[in-house]
């Protein structure tokens, strides 16, 4: 009686089965999941026929061949089809090539060929790719089948993409309902006098003298008869989750205790090694050096260590573990703010290096870092169809600056928010979204939090299971939300997307500012063994507060804003403010915000952000923070807000403006003469 799993309509959903022959082949075939969004589901069959052919060693696409078939108004109107078309020939997104199937019933809905495109054939995309294209009349299936034959013998030859253009119509309207001839009466009174496609096949068997009349019936009858018997017994089939879930996926909900993430100290050593270890003919760029001379220093201390090493330890770390990694985006090798530096140019040569696949002989599994074209639409649903593949992967994709990320808006509402709510289907897919206000201007500053928090489907007032040992909140949320402030435990956060029994996807707010910040760094001991990723931390200076009694106000918040309050905590010499991060924002942690607001008796609850009052965390956490206080305290605590008044745009557009709002929203977060008053009163429960 879950509703939350609202399953879909039948022709969205997916499945796969073997075909065996009688000459003993055996074919694997997948249909993927994909919503009423047309060609939304192009990018991800390529990146699952690439997972396919990564792990099976096929570098050409010889045993695995992605089929996408597409209506003709479709593939003319929607540019995911140019996207996907792009990736043919690009390494580490090339499939050996793509069979592009057009049905060409010469309408879209109601709309005429010359409605729908500039062009004379709706395949005329393909020229772009020098892509060969085969028009066949549907009215031949001969013809139709040697165009088939030649298509699949192109690719397997050439590898490259092929479109069959099938030209036929459309005999009835768009569904059952539909009434064709009021926007198409000439095309619909010459289909009406029109043969059918059976009709004059076996006219022309008859006059060849290949099938008799009998022959004829005899098969219809057959074929009939086949239809007839499914249809019947599609009543009493029981279908299982497995017909369209992989096999490896098959484990939804299963309760599990929370995993620990951290790394022996010898493992975390060999990785730390290797990440700043070139060859001895490797001709890396001069400030590069000064850059891996820094970064090793740190490594072999333990201290300091900034948020690209934490990233590079749980890439490593996982490798060696044999989990293969695999991180695209616009910029992803050195990182859009030249912070990454995941793969080394020879600055004499061009040869490349990737420290994470050399950290030891016989390592595992291998990293694949890329560059990728600049495309969100296809390139993050390439990425998500790649995750489906197998549990055994990290799979991430980063966007170049969050704001970007909803030229993807299609993905992730269609896809990666809502696929096992709709159609069982995991994903352990990793957004990485660099999120934090600088004064870059709008395009520049947000990703868009709370578009993602308001897609997650958990209970604003209801809390879950606190019990560690039968806690389930995140198996029963469809995504995860976090917005790390320190390397640990962004460290801990990646590699918790592997050992659990569950895959979900994970959006993190990334970091610009913090990057290099001086007070975001991590020691090698926050990686070990006995660590784990941390949902809440709390105030982690309390000698420099007064004791918990007489604290004020405790101040919620999370990503970069940490920071600046703290620096402002210190300037002001304010010593009666708490601060506590928020690290996982969704799945709510109520259990440990309940905790941190019980600490201080006497002290007003508020939520500091730094995006406007319509955006941001803000709408999320505060009711579930009221929830918290009052379930779990007894005593309901109201938070009040300080951030930016609400904004159509989610941040100013001049440098100096953003400096006095950033500075006024600090200020009062910590200002005595501004009191909460009924906004966040005590309510007894």
């Amino acid at each position: 009686d879950d509703w939350s799993y609202s399953g879909d309509v039948k022709y969205h959903l997916g499945t796969h089965f073997d075909r065996q022959y009688p000459d003993g082949r055996s074919l694997h075939l997948e249909l993927l999941a994909n919503p009423s969004h047309l060609e939304a589901v192009n990018p991800l069959v390529l990146g699952k026929t690439r997972a396919k052919m990564y792990f099976e060693g096929d570098e050409q696409g010889v045993g695995s061949m992605p089929v996408l078939i597409h209506g003709d108004a479709a593939v003319a109107g929607q540019g995911i089809v140019y996207e996907s078309h792009q990736l043919w020939n690009i390494p580490e997104f090339s499939t050996g090539g793509t069979i592009h199937i057009i049905c060409n019933n010469q309408i879209g809905f109601t709309a005429n060929p010359s409605q729908s495109r500039s062009t004379l054939y709706a395949s005329d995309i393909g020229k772009a790719f020098d892509a060969p294209v085969f028009h066949v009349n549907a009215d031949h299936p001969e013809e139709v089948t040697r165009v088939f034959e030649l298509a699949a013998e192109w690719r397997a030859k050439f590898h490259t993409d092929v479109i069959i253009d099938l030209i036929g119509y459309r005999r009835h309207g768009h569904n059952e309902i539909d009434q064709p001839t009021f926007t198409q009466p000439l095309m619909y009174a010459e289909i009406a006098k029109h043969p059918t496609a059976l009709h004059l096949y076996s006219e022309q068997l008859l006059k060849e003298g290949t099938f008799s009349e009998e022959d004829i019936k005899n098969t219809n009858t057959f074929c009939q008869e086949t239809f007839e018997k499914a249809f019947a017994d599609a009543d009493s089939y029981k279908s299982s989750q497995t017909d369209w879930m992989a096999e490896q996926f098959a484990y939804l909900n299963k309760v599990t205790a929370t995993m620990k993430t951290g790394v022996e100290p010898d493992m975390l050593n060999t990785v730390a090694e290797a990440l700043t270890r070139v060859p001895s003919d490797f001709h890396v760029h001069k400030q590069l050096k000064r850059i891996l001379k820094a970064k090793e220093k740190t490594l072999k201390e333990g201290e300091g260590l900034d948020w690209s090493s934490a990233e590079a330890l749980a890439f490593g770390t996982l490798l060696m573990e044999g989990v293969h990694v695999r991180l695209s985006g616009q910029d992803s090798q050195r990182g859009t703010f030249s912070h990454r530096h995941a793969v080394l140019h020879d600055q004499e040569n061009n040869q490349e290096y990737v420290p994470l696949n050399n950290i030891s002989p016989d390592q595992p599994a291998f990293a694949s870092i890329i560059s990728s074209p600049l495309s969100e639409f296809g390139v993050l649903g390439f990425e998500l169809g790649y995750s489906q593949e197998t549990e055994n992967q990290l799979i991430l994709w980063e966007a170049q600056f969050g704001d970007f990320s909803n030229g993807a808006q299609v993905i992730i509402d269609q896809f990666l928010s809502s696929m096992e709510r709709k159609w069982s289907v995991q994903s352990g897919l990793v957004m990485l979204l660099p999120h934090g206000y600088q004064g870059m201007g709008p395009e520049h500053s947000s990703c868009r939090l709370e578009r993602f928090l308001l897609m997650c489907d958990e209970e604003a007032d209801v809390v879950p299971e606190v019990d560690e040992a039968k806690r389930m909140q995140i198996q029963d949320s469809n995504w995860q939300v976090v917005n790390c402030t320190t390397p640990a435990n962004y460290f801990h956060v990646l590699r918790r997307q592997i050992h659990r029994d569950f895959r979900k996807p994970l959006i993190v707010a990334a970091p610009k500012d913090l990057l290099r910040h001086k007070l975001a760094v991590s020691n090698l001991d926050d990686f070990g063994p006995d660590r784990r990723f941390q949902r809440v931390i709390a105030e982690t200076f309390p000698e420099e507060l007064t004791n918990n009694e007489n604290v004020r106000r405790v101040i919620f918040c999370s990503g970069k804003v940490y920071y600046e309050a703290l620096t402002m905590r210190r300037e002001d010499k304010v010593d009666d403010v708490a601060l506590v991060r928020l690290e996982q924002i969704s799945p709510f942690p109520f259990d440990r915000v309940a905790a941190e607001a019980q600490k201080y008796p006497n002290a007003e609850v508020v939520w500091l952000q730094e995006e406007p009052q319509n955006q941001g965390p803000w709408i999320f956490v505060s009711d579930r923070i009221e929830t918290a206080t009052r379930e779990l305290n007894g005593i309901e605590k109201r938070p009040g807000y300080v951030g930016r008044d609400a904004m159509a745009a989610t941040a100013e557009g001049y440098g100096a403006v953003h400096t006095r709002e950033q500075t006024r929203l600090l200020k009062k977060a910590f200002s005595k003469d501004w009191k909460l008053g009924e906004m966040a009163r005590k309510v007894p429960v």
